[in-house]
């Protein structure tokens, strides 16, 4: 048995409980959880916005140890520590074969059973392909990537999602160049780690906006040149990051960018979610939009290099870090980051 928080109802908190966990199949790990961190993506999931089944736990930006591997795995062993994500990739599909490994469309055994049981043996779902708001889970191979003894636990969570999200939104999706401009909407976690990856690129402007001045004020500590209240006051930028999942952004993030300026959506929206533009900019001044899906992440080629950024000092973990909270106190830990209190809680295994 595994104690995992198991949401049964989109209105209700998450209820701690006992759950069995089915073994490994041949392509899967069991990986036991040390830390998980609490993302936008799992309210949106715990809210009932993306419409998902019932039970289900939710979870994905996680870090712990292999406990078991399936018989086809090789690239993992029992005892490696690991960065669990929610990419996955089947190294067959179209997106796979074209080196876009985050857009695979394989199938996956875990889309069609899970590994979870209740008490007394009903399913429960694999939220966000992971499941990780659980002492121990079961993923596909592709999920791991293996991490240094010198990376904790709780700081190697972050690199699942928000961190890749951000960085590689700029990094990967768009290319900025050395002396390009960036503005980011948002100075939550994704956002504050878009401007880490403008700082990275070399950006020569960095501005960040958001409705909260504290979160400017932290923006600033990771490298922006300037922060705003305001967005009429940004204008002319090379790049627009649009890091909040509300349409509305979206189109402040066209008045922000020049002629042959690109939007980046990165923040993900709820399911039905509908943007407006003006079409006549994109037209006439040759404007792009992006969107970039977990910052266009390649596992095994960036988490390694952005692990070795952290431990040579130019890459900010320990700071996104607001609160760790024990599972049992999964509800609270929840409900800070709906407030917008926190950047990043993980909750502690």
């Amino acid at each position: 048995m595994t104690k995992a928080a198991v949401c049964h109802s989109f209105s209700s908190p998450l209820v701690v409980e006992d759950v069995t966990l089915d073994p490994p199949a041949a392509d899967e790990v069991q990986v036991r959880i040390a830390a998980v961190a609490v993302c936008h993506s799992d309210l949106h999931l715990l809210a009932g916005d993306w419409l998902g089944p019932l039970p289900v736990i939710a979870g994905h930006e996680a870090a712990g140890i292999v406990e078991a591997v399936g018989a086809h795995v090789t690239s993992v062993k029992p005892g490696d520590r690991v960065i669990v994500s929610l990419l996955r990739s089947c190294g067959e599909c179209l997106q796979c074969l074209h080196g876009t490994p985050n857009n695979c469309r394989g199938s996956f055994a875990l889309d069609r059973d899970t590994r979870f049981r209740s008490a007394d043996g009903q399913p429960i779902h694999h939220g966000i392909n992971c499941a990780a708001f659980s002492e121990s889970t079961v993923v596909h191979s592709s999920q791991l990537v293996v991490i240094p003894d010198a990376l904790p636990f709780d700081r190697a969570a972050l690199l699942g999602c928000g961190v890749i999200t951000g960085v590689g939104a700029v990094l990967n999706t768009a290319r900025v160049q050395v002396g390009e401009s960036v503005a980011v909407i948002g100075a939550g976690g994704v956002g504050l780690n878009a401007v880490q990856g403008a700082v990275l690129a070399g950006a020569r402007e960095i501005v960040a906006l958001d409705l909260v001045p504290a979160k400017l004020d932290v923006a600033l500590s990771f490298g922006a040149t300037r922060v705003t209240l305001e967005p009429k006051e940004i204008r002319k930028m090379d790049y627009a990051f649009v890091t909040v999942g509300v349409p509305e952004a979206v189109a402040q993030a066209q008045q922000m960018i020049r002629p042959g300026g690109t939007i980046v959506v990165v923040g993900m929206p709820a399911l039905k979610a509908a943007m407006s533009l003006r079409m006549f900019d994109v037209v006439w001044s040759e404007q792009r939009i992006l969107g970039s899906r977990m910052g266009s992440t390649r596992l095994l080629l960036d988490v390694p290099r952005l692990v070795d950024l952290y431990l040579h000092g130019r890459l900010k973990l320990d700071e996104l870090i607001t609160e760790r909270y024990a599972l049992t106190e999964i509800n609270e830990a929840i409900a800070t980051m709906g407030r917008g209190d926190a950047l990043r809680n993980v909750v502690v295994m």
